[in-house]
């Protein structure tokens, strides 16, 4: 078993808290970690070792012409599950860096929308053993009526912090 990483260790300070509270404070953390997460207004459901669970409600701010979700609030979304959950496991002296996003967009979303991202035991265990890699995280975004309007494949690589 490996020692949580500093987010790990930061966020393992507020699960005590009540469900609501702990959503709100988390996702004030994270949002001033990651400026734009806080301007959208991302809520983190969940940030734990199995799974990260970001949701963004269908709110002006966010929206596109037809007012629903924006192309990019989407794609903010899916990176952010998915970038959480590499960085609930990458080792303090790694640096975490998206390398591809695609997203394809199937069908128009129905009001606010929620990401779940995961990675597998085996993923987790190469971000430990190796100095620079890469992983395709999984994830999947729903809309309000419980539909996929959009798939994304986000490919997340790992580098030393410290230049050698």
């Amino acid at each position: 078993m490996t020692r949580p990483n500093q987010l790990a260790r930061t966020l393992a300070r507020f699960e005590a808290l009540p469900t609501a509270l702990r959503v709100r404070v988390v996702s004030l953390i994270l949002g001033r970690i990651v400026p734009l997460v806080g301007t959208a207004g991302l809520r983190f459901e969940e940030v734990s070792a199995r799974r990260v669970v970001v949701g963004i409600r269908n709110r002006r701010p966010v929206q596109n012409h037809i007012k629903g979700v924006h192309a990019a609030g989407m794609a903010l979304l899916a990176e952010t599950a998915t970038g959480f959950s590499v960085g609930m496991h990458l080792p303090d002296d790694k640096l975490p860096l998206i390398k591809t996003m695609q997203i394809d967009y199937l069908r128009r979303a129905q009001g606010d929308l929620r990401a779940e991202a995961h990675l597998s035991e085996e993923q987790i265990a190469l971000m430990h053993a190796q100095d620079k890699g890469e992983v395709t995280v999984a994830v999947r975004i729903t809309d309000a009526a419980g539909e996929t309007p959009i798939e994304a494949r986000m490919v997340w690589a790992w580098v030393p912090k410290a230049r050698r």
